[in-house]
């Protein structure tokens, strides 16, 4: 089973296969007791993830400084900032100097990666 950089490499590689071929060429197979193909989705879309540098939960994915958890909530401060703390910003491969551009909603911010198209 591919990992890592060598697993993101692969599935690049292959662009436009079918989601069954792409689980079958990055090595996540193992054999039923009637002998079987069985696909593992599951271990190749975490291993995926984390290839990406996200983690579902486990292996301590998900904590900040000291091993804190992450919590996904910020809280407006006293001088009216909003701060996203730098674990966030690790998660997500932000470096100093990286521009958004902000959209406000009902409720709710955006930041969009200055250049980027909106989803």
């Amino acid at each position: 089973m591919l990992l890592g950089s060598d697993l993101l490499a692969k599935v690049k590689e292959l662009g436009d296969v079918s989601k069954s071929d792409l689980v079958r060429s990055c090595g996540y197979v193992s054999s039923k007791k009637d002998g079987t193909e069985r696909l593992n989705f599951t271990a190749f879309y975490e291993a995926l993830l984390e290839a990406k540098g996200l983690s579902l939960g486990g292996g301590g994915g998900g904590t900040g400084k000291g091993g804190r958890k992450l919590s996904y909530v910020a809280t407006v401060q006293g001088n009216g900032n909003l701060l996203v703390g730098k674990a966030y910003t690790a998660l997500l491969g932000l470096q100093p100097g990286d521009e958004f551009e902000i959209k406000l909603g009902r409720k709710q911010i955006k930041l969009i990666p200055a250049g980027a198209e909106e989803e």
